[in-house]
């Protein structure tokens, strides 16, 4: 007859000798020294101090002056053949920055020239101060979008431009204050709350927002909504029809690169006095270098909660996007970036850009992409912008004064259209069902409601997820292996088999207040299963003698976590007695037994362990093996003795 499962794993048993190791408790560690090591590996897990053991005291200064200001390192060593190659992407990323930055500024309902500001002094702060070689730093699409949605939802940029001026170079300084102060810190973490599938979807919906209030300037729409949701832009335009028709005529003009669309859209609307037949155009521009704005910024008054949520939501939204930029492609060239430095340096950039006339800057993607294919070398490049955009400032001004809004417009649009990943999205749907939905509720949020709704919609979706993961951790049933001392999940393992008398289950997260009544009950629950399977198969002669429970991943054990285990072993205990008394039998009990629990769940449990039962060589082991293969000799044994 051959032999079914039971049988089998039992003989398997019969043959493989197997020698029980004593569990050890952890050595002794001081109170002080945990903390110190818990707070080193939450802020400091890249050790930046570990450059300045066992240097003199000149090279700690050198060593210091270099991690502050990174320009240090890279620039006594820079020569002629990098700066060929730096001044080429310079040249190449500063004709796209200069009508972005015009374009953008627009986007955040500023005046035009502050665009071309934000491109000239940022620049040269992140070159002194960034750790990436690629990054090209300007104004983004997105944050202008979010910055100007979020101000003009109490304040006109047309009606109060000044006080609109001022509120968007206050958001601006409160932006990089946070952002230097994650860096400063080491609280970076803190924006990995936005996960991928939460970027992708924001970027999307926020690309085609953005496109959309694009139409006010494709269309000629005068009057335009000054909300940012899908239904009131589709609202404004088909209400709008008879308006805006009157109007497309050198939409055409936007077909080439932006720079050449805007010299040759330039010259064709002064050549053919186009200003005068319905064609909207920039107007005249100032002349000169960033005037200082250290006075208009505004730390009192009605609108200080205001500029204090518009630069939060700003800051992290383009911090996340300049990190995420600049770490893409320091994997192409195979060099790290420090988040922590590249947030204090986003930030002190924002921080001096808000004093002198500038708004939210950081890395953009399309530009550091430019920049990066052109050959930059170092952050050389963005000095080289940097003065392309000084001499535009100083001399070049009155050439854009002609320049049609509707090839602004367009320009943003070609721009954001990138950032509709579509391929990612796919790739996010194959791998997780869960963070698709998040990457749709940011698309569909930012659509339907706001751009900071939509985000907050999203974040709190991947909290959600974060707490959810905390309170229903993984519990697996797990199985032998056949002819070996191997237990995996019999679940995923179909030819794994369970082994008779034993529950054998893994808990694949930390143990804590948070979900140790889901255990117990799960555990209840399980032990229930059993009964009721062994009913069904006719084995009552077997019965549940043990609880193995294998601790191998939990990685954290708090009080609440201590007090679970201690009173499910009480519980088994008591169900064991009952079962004998019931039985007549001297072995058909149910017990608990810990396998292989880390160093510093072992000391709580140790801690807690008043009667040393926990400590015993007959209830911790190191392997499943080696537990169930004791756990079945001493059966063995006491099964004989009664005989």
């Amino acid at each position: 007859m051959e032999p079914n499962a039971s049988s089998y794993s039992s003989h398997s048993f019969v043959e493989i000798a197997m020698e029980v190791h004593k569990v050890v408790p952890p050595p002794h560690i001081s109170t002080i020294h945990k903390l110190k090591t818990r707070l080193k590996e939450t802020f400091f897990p890249d050790d930046p101090l570990r450059q300045f053991k066992g240097q003199p005291l000149a090279k700690k200064w050198l060593l210091g002056a270099q991690y502050v200001f990174p320009i240090l390192k890279w620039g006594p060593s820079y020569n002629l053949t990098l700066f060929k190659s730096d001044i080429v992407s310079g040249l190449t990323i500063a004709s796209l920055a200069i009508p972005q930055g015009i374009s953008y500024a627009k986007l955040a309902n500023l005046p035009p020239i502050v665009g071309l500001y934000s491109s000239f002094v940022p620049p040269l702060v992140y070159a002194v101060l960034g750790s990436s070689r690629d990054l090209a730093v300007g104004p983004v699409s997105i944050a202008s979008l979010i910055l100007g949605s979020m101000l003009r939802e109490q304040v006109s940029p047309t009606k109060d431009p000044v006080l609109f001026l001022q509120l968007a170079f206050s958001s601006t300084f409160f932006a990089g204050l946070f952002q230097a102060s994650l860096g400063f810190l080491r609280l970076g973490f803190i924006i990995d709350f936005l996960s991928k599938a939460t970027l992708i979807g924001f970027m999307a919906g926020a690309a085609i927002i953005v496109s959309l209030q694009q139409l006010k300037s494709l269309l000629g729409i005068t009057h335009f909504t000054k909300k940012m949701g899908l239904v009131p832009v589709m609202s404004s335009v088909f209400h709008n029809t008879k308006e805006s028709m009157r109007k497309p005529r050198l939409f055409w003009v936007s077909a080439g690169a932006p720079l050449a669309s805007v010299i040759l859209s330039t010259v064709l609307v002064f050549a053919l006095k186009a200003q005068h037949h319905g064609i909207s155009v920039i107007g005249k521009l100032e002349e000169g270098l960033n005037p200082p704005s250290w006075n208009m910024l505004q730390f009192h008054g009605s609108y200080l909660g205001l500029v204090i949520k518009t630069g939060l939501v700003t800051g992290i939204i383009s911090l996340t996007e300049g990190i995420a930029v600049g770490r893409t492609f320091a994997a192409l060239k195979n060099y790290q970036v420090d988040g922590n430095k590249e947030m204090i340096a986003i930030g002190v950039m924002n921080i001096v850009g808000s004093s002198t006339s500038c708004y939210v800057t950081t890395g953009a993607f399309s530009r550091s992409a430019v920049n990066h294919n052109a050959g930059a070398k170092t952050a050389v490049s963005n000095i080289i912008m940097a003065m392309t955009v000084m001499v535009t400032l100083l001399f070049l001004m009155p050439l854009f004064q002609y320049t049609p809004n509707v090839v602004l417009g367009t320009i943003i649009v070609t721009a954001v259209v990138g950032l509709i990943d579509l391929p990612s999205a796919y790739q996010i749907w194959k791998i997780d069902k869960y963070d698709f939905i998040v990457m749709l509720c940011a698309f569909l949020g930012v659509i339907f409601i706001s751009v900071e709704e939509g985000l907050a919609i999203a974040v709190g979706l991947c909290i959600f997820k974060v707490l959810l993961q905390i309170t229903r951790p993984k519990t697996v049933m797990l199985g032998n292996m056949p002819g070996t001392n191997i237990y995996r999940n019999l679940h995923h393992y179909k030819e794994a088999v369970k082994i008779p008398g034993f529950l054998i289950l893994s808990i694949e997260a930390p143990i804590n207040f948070a979900n140790t009544t889901y255990l117990n009950d799960r555990i209840s629950r399980w032990i229930e299963d059993y009964k009721e399977e062994e009913e069904e198969e006719l084995k009552k002669h077997s019965g549940l003698r043990f609880v193995v429970l294998d601790l191998s991943a939990v990685s954290a054990i708090d009080t609440n976590g201590v007090s679970f285990i201690k009173d499910l072993r009480k519980a088994l205990e008591m169900k064991g007695l009952e079962a004998s008394e019931t039985k007549k039998h001297h072995f058909k009990y149910s017990f608990l037994f810990l396998v292989n629990p880390i160093g510093e769940v072992m000391e709580k449990l140790q801690r807690a362990d008043e009667t040393r039962d926990f400590m015993r060589p007959d209830f911790l082991f190191l392997t499943v093996g080696e537990a169930v293969a004791f756990l079945m000799s001493t059966v063995k044994g006491q099964s004989s003795n009664h005989v």
